[in-house]
């Protein structure tokens, strides 16, 4: 197989949808999944996402992450706690002493976040980064999508 990282991406969003299904209908989660997956597969230049080694590249990286675990991502933000909402946290840079900070945020500016069901991963990150930029303690942080 010529791209191997992209199998196995779509193998971790196929998975978690087989295990979590919520009140959402599966083609609303499917039509969801597949165009961030699109969105982040599909390049006019073949390389640009991934290195040589198959591997995400450094500035593609929250990218990648927040479309392959947008659902989860979600429910995280909205909770305002969890492996996700972490892990994405400390890709965009906030240190381990904010990490609280950028949680509340999360959850407090959630109905912005994700203002409907058809919220794109792009379109939640440029509202997160606009969120981070008006925080007085966050405002040092910007989201690289």
């Amino acid at each position: 197989m010529r791209h191997p990282m992209r199998a196995a991406l779509l193998l971790l969003l196929i998975l978690p949808l087989t295990l979590t299904l919520s009140s959402c209908t599966l083609k609303a989660t499917l039509d969801t999944t597949s165009d961030g997956l699109t969105n982040f597969l599909s390049s006019t230049t073949p390389g640009a996402w991934f290195t040589s080694e198959g591997l995400v590249k450094d500035q593609h990286k929250v990218t990648a992450f927040t479309t392959l675990n947008f659902q989860n991502l979600k429910e995280d933000m909205a909770r305002g706690q969890g492996e996700y909402l972490t892990s994405l946290g400390t890709l965009i840079g906030v240190p381990a002493d904010y990490q609280a900070e950028f949680s509340a945020l999360a959850q407090a500016k959630y109905p912005y976040l994700v203002s409907s069901d058809r919220t794109t991963p792009g379109e939640m990150l440029a509202t997160l980064s606009r969120e981070l930029s008006a925080s007085p303690i966050l405002n040092k942080l910007s989201v690289r999508n």
